[in-house]
This record gives structure tokens, C-alpha cells and sequence, in this order.
């Protein structure tokens, strides 16, 4: 049995995924390490790459994108390892970043999950571990009102490596150290996610169970972010939306959920008159697209 099973889930993102695989096995230098990559129905000839650059690497094919959560279900269930490494395609494990995962978990025999200290490009500090979601911090993250008065990281915490590794909420998915018996204990990721927030139900779901959530700061990873869905920004940001409902729902009531959907469709509609006429002004150079109000209550 590998100490370390890795589970990769790929959608269209060949070039990233060569150099995520490129960058794991260079950085930990396992020979025993499992690597597995769930490959959602690619089109962009990921899977021929893999066969030919890589051809250690287990290769589980879906016949349509099934989705993150569920595909990363699929891994873990015929993965062998006694810890499974969940990473995204666009993510890429520094030196040392594996074993400091690892060492943690292995410290703390409550630990269900242990995530890592996610950077920028430029090695900047990306959001890493957040706190669950209420409706006043859902507020005050549409607003803008959170970043104005906590930082620019809310409502993820700052890197705090001073403070070494500590028990959270929640930690980010884009990697994530995974206990084979929590894992079995609680189930997988929730497949009502098809993207976005599944990792905050599953943290929320092995606390419920007794699992502790640890952040391990010393685990360095690159994260480039939004590496499968960087040309449906609109999409993107629906999906988002409604995986917090999905949460709402689940884990707060009906009620919960209502006044969420009310808060987004409410500054969707401010969103979307103030790009709009940021793009007029501009003709064209300033201002985003914005989901339209039509389709967030026809789909939310």
C-alpha cells in the first residue's frame, strides 16, 4: 500500500496538467507515490499526452464531464494509498510541500483533512483557509465591504506562518491531504457540486463527524486558479452562486438559502448596472461581464 495516493481531475487542461504531473514527481521524488489522473471527457488531446509522457500514471476516462466532485469520488474510491493528495491541474506542489502535508497528519490522528498555503504566480499569498460561510459574510463579500474592512484576502485568513500549522474551517481544494478512514468514515465529495464549494460541505461534514480541518503553512503550492473554466467567466460565476445556495440549503434550511439567492440577484443587479455603464463610458476598455438578472433567477 503507497503511503500517498495523488488524484488528478483534468478537463481540457493538457499543458497545465503536464507540468502539474511534471512538478509532482520531480518535488517529491516517491517512487511508491500512486498517481492518478480522472480525465472528464478532454478534447484537447489531454488523454494522448498522458499515454505518452507518462505512462506511470493510472488514467481513469469519463465519457462526458462528470463533474469535479464526482470525479474526484471516482479516484479516491479506486485509489490504494493511505493518504490521498486531491490537486487540481493547476497546481504545483514546491519542494518539501508533500512531505510538510504528511508529517501534519501524521502528527494529529484527528486530522481528516490537512490543505496547504496556496500562492500566486508570483508567489504571492492566495486564499487558503476561510471560515464557514454565514450570511453576513456573504454580505459583506458582495459587497466589496469585506476586503475594504478586513484585508485583501477576506474572507480567506492571511498567510499566518508564524503561526505554524492550526485547526480551520475549511481549506482551500485546490490541495488538499485526505485520510484514507475519514474518507471512509464520512463518504466523498458531495456530487450535488458540480463545481465550486464542495470542499467547504466536505470540511463541514468531517467536523460534524469528529474529523479535525488542519492548515499546514509550511505546504507551499502554486496555484494558478480557474485553470478548466477560464473562458466562461459568466458560467463560472453562476456556478459559484449556486453551489453556496447548494450549501445554504444543505447545512442551513430553506430560509437560509432564500435570503442568499436575494442578497446575489440584489448586487447582481447593481453589478450589472454599474459595468455596464463603466463599459459605455469606456466604450469597451473598462467594466466585466456580468450574468444576467434574467438567467441568475431562472438557474439559482
Amino acid at each position: 500500500m503507497p503511503d500517498v495516493s495523488a488524484i488528478v481531475v483534468n478537463w481540457n487542461t493538457r499543458d497545465l496538467l503536464a507540468d502539474c504531473l511534471n512538478t509532482l514527481i520531480h518535488n517529491t521524488q516517491d517512487p511508491d507515490l500512486e498517481i492518478m489522473v480522472v480525465d472528464n471527457a478532454s478534447s484537447d488531446g489531454s488523454v494522448e499526452m498522458l499515454r505518452r509522457a507518462f505512462p506511470q500514471v493510472r488514467l481513469l476516462l469519463n465519457e462526458a464531464n462528470v463533474g469535479f466532485a464526482r470525479a474526484n469520488n471516482q479516484g479516491m474510491a479506486a485509489s490504494h494509498g493511505r493518504y490521498l493528495l486531491l490537486l487540481n491541474s493547476d497546481a504545483f506542489l514546491q519542494p518539501g510541500a508533500l512531505p510538510a502535508l504528511v508529517s501534519l497528519a501524521e502528527a494529529r490522528p484527528q486530522a481528516g483533512i490537512v490543505g496547504a498555503q496556496l500562492l500566486n504566480l508570483d508567489g504571492s499569498f492566495q486564499a487558503s483557509h476561510t471560515a464557514f460561510p454565514t450570511l453576513w459574510r456573504e454580505f459583506l463579500i458582495l459587497s466589496g465591504l469585506g476586503r475594504a474592512l478586513f484585508g485583501r484576502w477576506y474572507p480567506s485568513h492571511g498567510p499566518e506562518e508564524a503561526r505554524g500549522p492550526q485547526r480551520v474551517d475549511y481549506v482551500e481544494g485546490a490541495c488538499v491531504l485526505v485520510r484514507r478512514e475519514a474518507f471512509e468514515a464520512v463518504g466523498g465529495l458531495d456530487e450535488d457540486y458540480f463545481m465550486y464549494a464542495e470542499e467547504v460541505d466536505w470540511c463541514y461534514a468531517m467536523r460534524a463527524k469528529g474529523w479535525q480541518v488542519w492548515y499546514q503553512p509550511a505546504a507551499r503550492v502554486v496555484h494558478l486558479g480557474s485553470g478548466s473554466s477560464r473562458r466562461r467567466s459568466t458560467q463560472r460565476e453562476t456556478d459559484l452562486y449556486r453551489s453556496r445556495i447548494t450549501f445554504f440549503r444543505k447545512h442551513y434550511g430553506g430560509w437560509a438559502a432564500t435570503l442568499l439567492k436575494l442578497q446575489i440577484c440584489g448586487f447582481a443587479a447593481l453589478k450589472i448596472a454599474l459595468h455596464g455603464l463603466l463599459r459605455q463610458i469606456s466604450r469597451g476598455r473598462y467594466g466585466r461581464e456580468v450574468p444576467s438578472l434574467g438567467y441568475l433567477l431562472k438557474t439559482l
